[in-house]
């Protein structure tokens, strides 16, 4: 199974970690299908704006619900989030490597972008995925503990997701 991720403590940091290797792979020229995350403080509020851009080439959504400054809990736009998964999914077509932001509260309820990681992984594309703390164990349950734990490093990420495209593509006779 082609199934790596990475979980770095820290408010944030599994995202730039995420963003970081898509960017290393787009400017490798590997065709992605997915979503990064952005978040966004206000100096107003508790919570941050969580914003989307679905890979390869937008739009950037907005997932998160403004729900006043002294919100707690989960802001996530779940309704939001299901038409990100639907365009995640449309994408997968031509794609050379499935990136996730995050195993997050929907993925662990088995939601959110669950259906599009399992069928990345039928179709052979190699799927690395950020994983808060929070979810690890869930995601390990959900990988049936074959997932590979991934340096906290955008680089050698970036490579382990090339490694395994350049597998797949020879496996396939492909010259990508």
């Amino acid at each position: 199974m082609k199934l790596g991720y990475v979980s770095i403590a820290g408010r944030g940091e599994t995202d730039r970690l995420v963003a970081d290797v898509a960017t290393l792979l787009e400017g490798a020229g590997l065709r992605l299908a997915g979503t990064v995350q952005t978040n966004i403080a206000r100096p107003d509020r508790a919570k941050c704006d969580m914003d989307l851009r679905i890979l390869p080439d937008g739009p950037v959504v907005r997932i998160s619900e403004d729900r006043g400054a002294h919100a707690r809990g989960c802001i996530l736009d779940s309704g939001v989030l299901e038409q990100t998964v639907v365009a995640v999914q449309q994408r997968l077509d031509g794609a050379d490597c499935l990136i996730v932001n995050k195993f997050g509260k929907r993925e662990a309820e088995g939601r959110g972008l669950v259906p599009v990681i399992a069928e990345a992984l039928e179709r052979g594309l190699p799927v690395l995925v950020g994983v808060n703390g929070l979810n690890l164990s869930a995601f390990i349950g959900f990988s049936g503990g074959v997932a590979q734990a991934l340096p906290a490093d955008a680089g050698l990420a970036a490579e382990w997701c090339q490694r395994h495209v350049q597998r797949e593509c020879q496996a396939v006779g492909s010259d990508r």
